[in-house]
């Protein structure tokens, strides 16, 4: 099979596009709840305090939530046991329909499914912190311990911390729950063996029941990983606040699967799984409900292999090529049920695909929901000051998915450019209006000093022409500064000349 990569949501993406017991190893790392109001959970009446405000943006009860909780109750997907739905009722006296819950329901719909696609010889590890780790594990063991399998391990990882607790002890670790179908799951302890440790004398290799025989090259690693998290000034960081290290996934793969097997995440956030997954010569699917997350992944495996980089063969293939993408608009009719979505979470998801795509995946996306000042997106050019220094100028974003937009919508792009110092504005429309187009000519253009071009103030861009190959023509960082680069050299030259 072609590695998947899928921009959506998971549970649909699962339910309609991998088959049953098709997957070796899954690795799940979704949204969990670490800032909320512990004492709010046993106090939870549907009203939720400005302190879990943050968490409530993400899941709060409505009606997807109402449907995902009758989904379970009536067991429509066929995949709940009678202690999954037993389980549910509970919580539901228990916490109350809200937050909570919704998050709740959202998963175990999801681990559902999860473990319908998982092979008998699969393992399957959830990652999570201390706030959540009990509720999801009642979870885990209705799903899988109900019908046979087995929590194999509770997996600490311990990635230590810089800053203190004041009235608490400083938290430094996260949880992974590690549970498997059957009792014949595939895991390659020779290819994870660590070090004995410095010291360690008195080691016993027992054979068949005796004592003694050649010295194993290590041993398998505990229960407790003792590895940092991704600082700020890490290399591999690409400003994803909850990227995980590579190591600690590649270790994961390699424990739980084989060379040409198959790893999905389906919450693959910025790809790290997929990424690790390509190294290690997996096969891999991975999903994510926002085009950020999707477009990241993708930049990501072409600087990680490369634009070019060959799968089976000595033969190069584009990056694309190798790769089955789905969910992404290819049509004017995708666009449109992109804009049109009704679902909250995936409120600015149009706009993120129209900015990124355009952009080259060069800009970035203005994450506010409301009161954005009109920017829905910022990307950034080198351009020279009136001192002939080099800075930062910026280019603005704004995204309409209206069929019938008045001039206005121009003049307000004007205004906040002007305001905010911009080189330009760039308005990307869902359909073509000429009123727009005829309205942006009156602001004339901008001669960027660095490279010469003229850049008109206001550009109009149609998803469409989008769609057909259009992108950013302006002189983005990149490129300027090796233009900066290559005249600093020329006068230097021009200068040693004389």
């Amino acid at each position: 099979m072609k590695n998947q990569l899928y921009y959506g949501d998971n549970l649909e993406i699962m339910h309609k596009y991998i088959a049953d017991e098709s997957v070796d190893l899954c690795y799940i790392d979704p949204p969990f709840n670490s800032k909320r109001n512990y004492n709010q959970i046993y106090l939870n009446t549907g009203k939720e305090t400005a302190q879990v405000q943050a968490f409530v943006d993400t899941w709060s009860w409505n009606l997807a939530a109402d449907k995902g909780f009758s989904d379970i109750i009536e067991n429509k997907s066929g995949l709940m046991t009678r202690q999954s739905v037993n389980l549910i009722l509970m919580l539901e006296k228990v916490l109350g329909k809200g937050s909570m819950l919704a998050y709740l329901v959202s998963m175990t719909n999801r681990i559902a499914e999860i473990y319908r696609v998982l092979k008998p010889t699969g393992s399957f590890y959830l990652h999570c912190d201390p706030t959540m780790s009990h509720y999801l594990k009642l979870v885990l063991d209705g799903l899988f311990v109900s019908r046979g399998g087995k929590m194999r391990n509770e997996i600490i990882w311990y990635y230590k911390n810089a800053s203190r607790g004041k009235k608490q002890l400083a938290k430094s670790h996260d949880v992974i729950f590690c549970y498997v179908k059957s009792k014949n799951y595939n895991f390659y302890k020779d290819a994870i063996l660590v070090p004995f440790e410095s010291g360690m004398t008195d080691w016993r290799y027992s054979k068949g029941g005796q004592s003694g025989g050649e010295k194993p090259e290590g041993k398998v690693p505990d229960d407790v990983i003792i590895m940092p998290s991704l600082n700020t000034m890490a290399k591999e960081r690409l400003g994803y606040a909850t990227q995980k290290p590579a190591a600690l996934l590649e270790q994961i793969i390699k424990a739980s699967s084989n060379e040409g097997d198959v790893v999905l995440d389906a919450f693959c956030g910025c790809g790290t799984t997929v990424a690790v997954a390509e190294k290690l010569n997996r096969k891999w699917i991975g999903i994510d409900i926002s085009y950020q997350a999707v477009s990241l992944i993708l930049k990501r495996l072409e600087d990680t292999f490369g634009k070019d980089f060959t799968e089976t063969t000595n033969k190069k293939t584009e990056i694309k090529n190798n790769i089955t993408i789905k969910g992404i608009p290819q049509d004017m009719k995708s666009a449109e049920e992109l804009a049109n979505r009704k679902d909250d979470r995936l409120r600015k998801e149009f706009e993120k695909w129209a900015i990124l795509t355009y952009s080259n995946n060069r800009a970035i996306i203005n994450e506010k929901a409301g009161g954005d000042g009109g920017i829905d997106g910022i990307a950034f050019i080198s351009e020279y000051d009136s001192d002939n220094n080099l800075i930062q100028k910026e280019v603005l974003f704004s995204v309409k998915s209206g069929k019938n937009l008045s001039p206005s919508v121009v003049r307000d792009l004007y205004g906040t450019v002007e305001r905010e110092g911009a080189i330009s504005g760039v308005l990307l429309t869902l359909y073509p209006m000429q009123n727009l187009a005829k309205e942006a000519i009156r602001y004339g253009t901008y001669r960027h000093k660095l490279s010469g071009q003229e850049i008109q103030k206001i550009q109009i861009v149609t998803i469409d022409e989008m769609l057909k190959g259009a992108r950013i023509k302006l002189p983005m960082a990149s490129d300027v500064l090796k233009s900066a680069e290559r005249k600093h050299r020329t006068k230097q030259l021009t200068m040693e000349e004389q």
